[in-house]
């Protein structure tokens, strides 16, 4: 079964479905082994595939750690009609800050670029190997790490899942993923989405006028960029189409700053 989920993982991160997926298709088609070997029952499964519809995206090379834990958990959620299936979804993504946090430090900000140094090295000196000793000090690694993490993520899963069960800590993991998840898309809404007024206020007898965007941060630093996230959010919920929602913030933006606003 692990095998096939290895093999089955070098299509994740090519299975782009759009920003409210992204890799989820990917994970699907990964875990598939996965939930028709643990589960029976057409409802079972409906239930396992709905529940990896959500967005996921991490490191290529490393992220197979959460497919091998995502993989146990799924395991015991199988066996035993008590467990919190939603803890799976809450771990899943706590997870996947912190190991593409190390995965893209190692893999894209160290290996690589070692890999390249002396691969163009050799290529500096005419040689045609520089290429292949790039691609194999890149990619060996890589594979041997795509492929250890993953069984690595099972066996620790398997054992780790248990212990919290029984001693009740999967509620206190599923609530603290769950809260960490928040505090990354929380963080991420402040870094990416952006937005600051122009405008003025000039009050009489003042001898410059007053910048609204200050009383703005005053009141809610990143008050507007929450709301637009809010709004979309609630557009999604409500089944608004995804490009419907970006064409509509592409084209407030673009009247905004005709009008002088922002």
């Amino acid at each position: 079964m692990l095998r096939s989920v290895f093999w089955r993982s070098w299509t994740m991160n090519a299975s782009r479905t759009g920003a409210t997926q992204y890799h989820a298709v990917g994970v699907i088609y990964t875990l598939l082994p996965v939930i028709n070997l643990f589960y029976k029952t057409d409802k079972d499964k409906a239930d396992a595939l709905v529940r990896h519809t959500t967005w996921f995206n991490a490191t290529m090379h490393i992220n197979n750690f959460i497919m091998g834990l995502v993989a146990s958990m799924e395991k015991k959620n199988s066996e035993d009609p008590t467990f919190d299936a939603s803890a799976i979804t809450a771990v899943k993504a706590s997870l996947m800050g912190p190991i593409s946090g190390v995965g893209d430090s190692f893999f894209w900000g160290i290996l690589r670029v070692i890999a390249a140094g002396i691969g163009i090295s050799l290529a500096s000196t005419g040689s045609a190997m520089g290429a292949v000793v790039f691609l194999l000090l890149y990619n060996i690694p890589a594979f041997i790490i795509h492929y250890y993490s993953l069984y690595g993520g099972y066996s620790v899963g398997a054992g780790f899942i248990k212990k919290l069960y029984e001693s009740g800590g999967i509620k206190i993991v599923t609530k603290t993923s769950s809260m960490l998840g928040l505090m990354m898309v929380g963080s991420m809404t402040a870094s990416n989405v952006k937005f600051k007024t122009i405008l003025t206020v000039a009050a009489k007898g003042a001898k410059e006028a007053a910048s609204i965007q200050n009383y703005l941060d005053q009141l809610f630093i990143g008050i507007v960029p929450l709301l637009v996230t809010m709004t979309a959010f609630w557009l999604l919920r409500k089944k608004v189409n995804i490009n419907w929602i970006m064409f509509g913030i592409m084209l407030l933006g673009i009247v905004l700053g005709l009008l002088g606003i922002c």
